[in-house]
């Protein structure tokens, strides 16, 4: 009689131990598949090679990387990494800017209506590089940010031609990438990736101090 109850406890026992080692196994499955989804939505955020970029925001340099990790970046080093923003002034004004930016323009408005383009054309303000030495060193690490990434690649370019080795292009630049589809009524805006789609700080506040702009006509 002795032996059965021990027989019939030692059985419960088994049983109870087995339902808490599946128990903890059950409930590490959450957190592994949680851990593989962040990284899978973590990877597609870095460019890791020119080929995947569009051919507009390729650089020589071939340095590319996210409005976030930007920001990051900056954040880890304010001291050796700068943030060039090479927008308009009037993108500055009206869109916003990341308040840590050099406001160094790359190109000019020519107001000037293409009808071909349904645009006002740009042109390349030949004092940049030289805008931009006044505030940075060779040794620093850029991230040079426009709305999308196109005008970013440019400044990078003339960066490089001028010496500057350690520069990143943001390839989502502070607006980002317009949605593609069709049946959405955001067609065509503005609301993929970027800077203002992050949660990154950004303000329509204009410091004077960290603007670097050609001489005024």
């Amino acid at each position: 009689m002795i032996e059965s109850h021990k027989n019939g406890r030692s059985n419960r026992l088994a049983v109870v131990s087995g339902w808490m080692i599946f128990a903890a196994v059950v409930a590490t499955i959450p957190l592994a598949t949680a851990a593989a989804a962040e990284a899978v939505t973590a990877s597609p955020s870095s460019p890791a090679t020119t080929a995947q970029l569009p051919a507009e925001k390729q650089t020589v340099l071939g340095l590319y990387v996210t409005a976030k990790e930007a920001y990051q970046r900056w954040e880890a080093a304010p001291d050796t990494v700068k943030i060039i923003d090479v927008r308009t002034p009037e993108e500055v004004m009206w869109v916003g800017h990341p308040p840590m930016a050099w406001k160094i323009p790359v190109v000019a408005v020519t107001y000037e209506w293409d009808a071909d383009k349904k645009q006002f054309p740009m042109r390349p303000l030949p004092d940049f590089v030289a805008r931009v030495q006044t505030v940075t060193t060779l040794d620093d690490t850029l991230m040079v940010m426009c709305r999308s990434g196109g005008r970013g690649a440019m400044a990078v370019n003339l960066l490089a031609k001028a010496g500057y080795k350690n520069v990143y292009n943001v390839v989502d630049g502070m607006e980002g990438d317009s949605v593609d589809d069709p049946d959405s009524v955001f067609q065509g805006q503005r609301l993929v990736n970027g800077w203002k789609n992050s949660g990154l700080p950004w303000t329509y506040k204009i410091d004077p101090a960290r603007l670097v702009l050609p001489p005024a006509r």
